[in-house]
């Protein structure tokens, strides 16, 4: 028997990550390449493959009425690593999936380090695959390496590959002031490994919001310098970026207190921060959307005019970082390869997704299409009508006419969908739930059709 020659990756993040156990699967050998630690970021702490660098939320887990909860659904389905290590290090988070970043990431490492057909090595590639590697999936993400960055934009022959994203703070417990701030879910809403008092509020009245966006708007903040004019995602933008667009921009953001009442006053507040578990133990908090480029020092003073943060200790406070995105509708085809050259594909955020799951995703998908032709079939492109295969079509066929700007990165979510052909029934807010039901379980429908028999047969 012919021995199968590896398919290579570069990049072991999320994307990387799981294209690798995909293809593993297959019965295909996997190189994986990953720089750390021989080569850090700005934005890792450790080596770990498969590091959260920004929020530990996997965000919602409602498959019925959330596209993001609906790709969660079709990942398991597939077989997802990604989506198995999160189930199994999940944390409370109401309705959404969040996960104890460091257990998550060191169960993917297990996982792929043991893997008789991986083989992970610890360094820097700096250039574009040598043709000889034959496959090569590049997933390095939003930090691609300057040098790697530098080829790939000499192949591709696009000028701006790069924009900005945040990081937000990550507080100790123990330094919340709780006769202030309160433990409740908004709406109440019981999730996941919760039980409807996931997240602790901190309120703001009139006087004290109004203090704090105009100490905002006046802290000290990150100079770009080079970079200075690459735009943000925009959903992700710093809260002082919000601030700028009105006063009342984070109030109807992630500051709004819908949903929420002060048991001191049982009163909704005039504005709430709300902080999301971020490990096991339950000793650290993030704070929601809370993403900043204000310097430590402007950053720490700022946070702690927050009721309920006043002695706020920080495990990590906020930041920028680069993330390195391609015009994908232009230079990809429809299974994810570069146009120009065939035997690489991309995958994960640098194809212009957004977000952890997203970002996974893709790399579900890139890992399947180049195990399909390294066995010589050809890649089973899933239907449009999924959340994978819409996110696919949006990454590969959206904003077809490539013009410069044109194309920015997407969370998933059911404006990428086919619409029904026939009406949901309903009407007002009932009416849009009822669709994004119907979508979702016509979603769940046509991917059991795409998947092959005996993958239905270990989902169930």
């Amino acid at each position: 028997m012919t021995q199968v020659k590896p398919i290579h990756i570069i990049g072991g993040g999320l994307a990387g990550s799981e294209a690798a156990w995909q293809i593993s699967r297959a019965g295909v050998p996997v190189i994986l390449h990953e720089m750390r630690p021989i080569r850090k970021t700005d934005a890792h702490h450790t080596d770990g493959l498969a590091e959260l660098v920004c929020s530990n939320s996997f965000r919602s887990d409602d498959w019925e009425f959330n596209a993001v909860g609906l790709i969660h659904a079709e990942m398991r389905r597939a077989g997802s690593l990604i989506m198995a290590c999160a189930d199994a290090h999940k944390v409370p988070a109401g309705s959404a999936l969040a996960v104890d970043r460091d257990g998550f990431s060191a169960a993917v490492t297990q996982a792929l380090s043991q893997e008789p057909l991986i083989t992970i090595l610890r360094e820097e590639v700096t250039g574009l695959p040598p043709e000889s590697w034959d496959s090569t999936i590049i997933a390095t993400g939003p930090l691609t390496s300057d040098l790697l960055a530098q080829a790939v934009q000499s192949v591709t022959g696009e000028d701006e590959l790069a924009f900005f994203d945040a990081i937000a703070p990550i507080v100790h417990r123990e330094s919340i002031n709780f006769e202030t701030a309160w433990f409740q879910s908004r709406w109440d809403k019981v999730g996941p490994e919760g039980d409807g008092a996931d997240y602790i509020n901190c309120p703001m009245n009139k006087e004290e919001y109004e203090a704090f966006i105009d100490a905002l708007l006046a802290g000290d903040k990150t100079n770009f310098k080079e970079w200075e004019n690459t735009p943000y995602f925009e959903g992700c933008l710093p809260i002082e970026v919000m601030a700028e667009r009105g006063r009342e921009t984070l109030r109807f953001g992630p500051m709004k207190p819908v949903g929420l009442v002060d048991p001191r006053t049982g009163k909704r507040p005039w504005a709430v921060v709300q902080l999301r578990q971020d490990n096991a133990l339950g000793t650290l908090f993030n704070m929601v959307g809370f993403q900043t480029k204000l310097k430590h020092g402007a950053q720490s003073d700022v946070i702690r005019m927050i009721p309920g943060l006043e002695h706020a200790q920080f495990a990590r406070l906020g930041g920028i970082h680069r993330n390195t995105f391609l015009n994908s509708p232009k230079l990809l085809d429809g299974s994810l390869r570069l146009k120009s050259r065939p035997d690489i594909r991309f995958a994960g955020q640098i194809t212009g997704c957004e977000g952890y799951v997203e970002s996974a995703a893709i790399g579900l998908l890139a890992g399947r299409f180049a195990r399909a032709e390294r066995l010589g079939g050809t890649p089973n492109i899933p239907p449009i009508t999924t959340a994978l295969g819409a996110l696919l079509n949006h990454v590969t066929g959206g904003h077809v006419d490539g013009g410069k700007g044109s194309f920015q990165p997407m969370n998933v979510n059911f404006g990428l969908f086919p619409e029904l052909s026939e009406d949901a029934g309903g009407k007002g807010k009932e009416r849009g739930r009822l669709r994004k039901k119907a979508l979702a379980v016509r979603a769940l429908a046509d991917l059991d059709t795409w998947l092959d028999p005996t993958e239905k047969e270990q989902a169930a």
